[in-house]
């Protein structure tokens, strides 16, 4: 074992106390690792296998492990193979921060130091998990449940499969274990899991940068509501305020607490602050600043003035008293209309060039609408004038058109009416 001593001499950085694996999820560093084995002595070993899944198991035989080593563990029935990630005492811990109770939990041995055979034999069980996750969605849809498989796991000697689902109801899958071991060929394990469970598993990058929380240190998942965001004035758009599993961020939980209580210390948001000049109403605040900025107008900004809570407690308190100060004495922030008529020095890059040139092609349109209609006009007045149907008749029998006879008008009386009903 190699120690990395500090510059100075005053202690000591122990390589295999420290998680140097970035391709697993979860790390653990051993804060112990540095200390005598008879004082940090204990059976208790921390496996950790695919993704998240990790177990707790006895060093009966008194193996030499340290953090990384590759085991054989029973796993009643076969055996799996995982990695070590803690040893000693810290693993107690480890059980309570999961809530393990020892009276319940049933802790399994180790068997012995993987062998070349049993990574072999990993290998070959990973390497059908993907083609096997994809074979299984088709099956769920065939047999029309309301269901997605997630993540498929196989155990390190092959002979079993963990099912990882997500589903809003209740599912009866009893048909479909059927065949899944049909067509597997193995044991089958069904575990349902979260949206957040499945992003943990599958991992990523948040748009902070940084991996995600879930698949990196978040072991206990806690209920997020908008109240959070609102309390830290973080715009409610759903874009921004869901994570890769299309929940609500786990990192708005952080600093609520913080904000809770700096949010505590400023005034009420209905108080108005009287002056001889008017009165002045909440805009907005930054609590971690301790800042309160207030507007002479309810709606809009208008004549804007940072205070801090101090100042703002003193003038509430002179209104209290029937006194109003002549000003609140703070920042003042203009707020003015932006000239969108502004020209720089080059005329392409005025504002409203765009402005411009569609008022000159609406007026290009409508000039050419105008000349097209007054060139039809002109056409129509030059064209001859058609001859009208009694002309046409005319020209091709021969005869004089048909003179028309006016029929009386009926008079209402009944001599008028048989007259006409006559002709």
């Amino acid at each position: 074992m190699t120690d990395f001593t500090l510059n100075n001499g005053s202690s000591a950085i122990v390589p295999r106390g420290c998680h140097r694996n970035s391709h697993h999820m979860l790390p653990v560093t051993d804060w112990l690792a540095d200390l005598p084995t008879d004082i940090n002595d204990s059976d208790l070993v921390e496996v950790q296998f695919k993704n998240t899944r990790k177990g707790f198991y006895r060093n009966t035989a008194k193996l030499p492990l340290e953090k990384g080593t590759m085991v054989a563990v029973d796993a009643a029935p076969g055996h799996d193979i995982g990695e070590v990630t803690l040893t000693g005492k810290l693993v107690a811990k480890q059980m309570q921060k999961y809530h393990i109770d020892l009276s319940r939990y049933t802790i399994h041995d180790i068997f012995r130091i993987a062998t070349e055979n049993d990574l072999r034999k990993l290998e070959e069980a990973k390497a059908k998990e993907h083609e096997t996750m994809i074979r299984a969605r088709q099956i769920v849809k065939s047999l029309g449940l309301e269901m997605k498989v997630g993540d498929v796991e196989y155990q390190g000697d092959g002979t079993k499969a963990i099912f990882y689902y997500i589903a809003d109801g209740r599912v009866d899958f009893r048909q479909l274990i059927k065949v899944y071991a049909e067509t597997f060929r193995v044991r089958i394990e069904m575990k349902q899991i979260g949206a957040r469970q499945e992003a943990g598993r599958i991992g990523g990058t948040g748009p902070c940068g940084r991996e995600l929380c879930c698949s990196t240190w978040m072991t206990n998942f806690h209920s997020v509501g908008t109240g959070a965001a609102r309390i830290q004035n973080i715009s409610l758009t759903p874009q921004k305020l869901a994570g890769q599993c299309a929940k609500l961020k786990c990192c708005l939980n952080y600093e609520t607490d913080t904000y809770e209580e700096a949010t505590a210390k400023l005034p009420p948001r209905s108080t108005v602050l009287q002056t001889i000049t008017g009165d002045y109403y909440f805009f907005s605040a930054d609590p971690l600043a301790e800042k309160i900025t207030y507007s002479t107008d309810q709606h809009v900004p208008a004549n804007l003035e940072t205070l801090t809570i101090e100042q703002a407690r003193e003038v509430i308190a002179q209104n209290e008293k029937g006194i109003k100060p002549a000003g609140l004495g703070g920042e003042q922030t203009s707020v003015k209309a932006v000239d969108i008529s502004y020209q720089s020095g080059d005329a392409g890059d005025s504002l409203t060039r765009f402005d411009k040139k569609r008022r000159r092609d609406q007026q290009e349109q409508r000039g050419d609408k105008q000349r097209s209609r007054d060139n039809r006009n002109a056409d129509n007045a030059e064209r001859p004038s058609r001859p009208n149907g009694n002309e046409v008749k005319e020209q091709k029998t021969g005869r004089p058109p048909r003179p028309q006879v006016a029929r009386p008008a009926w008079q209402g009386d009944s001599d008028g009416f048989t007259n006409r009903r006559r002709r």
